[in-house]
């Protein structure tokens, strides 16, 4: 590690700790040169999942743009935003149990419409009136009857 001071590259750590729940440490350095103490933190950089989009185009998963189609889903609705922070994080870590690289953009709905079920009935019944585009009314009843 080159210390931001003097550019040397010698130094020693003083102190590590476990740091976002055991997903990366964090390191108290000095440097042996100058002396200047600096911090550095290390984690684990995920491979890029691909989302592969029905036309089959592929682009970077973008957590971001799915928190957005959850967000929508929600508004106005008395969802705790820890609540939606936990859903994300279920989807994003339910991911790799089945795909790799790469997946299916209708399965990322799925995983959306299953946990927006568990939350909220009328958000559950927002984000599927997109996702399936719904044609007419009756598709949206049916989908509410299914519910009961």
């Amino acid at each position: 590690m080159r210390c931001p001071k003097c550019s040397c590259e010698d130094d020693k750590v003083i102190d590590s700790r476990s740091v976002q729940e055991g997903a990366g440490v964090r390191r108290r350095r000095e440097c042996l040169n100058c002396r200047h103490r600096f911090t550095t933190y290390e984690g684990i950089i995920q491979a890029e999942l691909k989302i592969i989009k029905k036309d089959n185009i592929r682009e970077d998963f973008d957590r971001g743009k799915l928190r957005r189609g959850i967000e929508n889903a929600c508004y106005k609705r008395p969802i705790d935003p820890e609540v939606i922070d936990q859903m994300l994080e279920n989807i994003y870590s339910s991911i790799p149990e089945k795909y790799d690289k790469e997946i299916p953009s209708s399965e990322i709905g799925n995983y959306v419409m299953q946990a927006l079920k568990e939350v909220d009935h009328v958000a559950y019944v927002r984000f599927a009136s997109v996702y399936r585009k719904f044609k007419d009314v009756e598709e949206f009843i049916e989908e509410i009857k299914a519910l009961k």
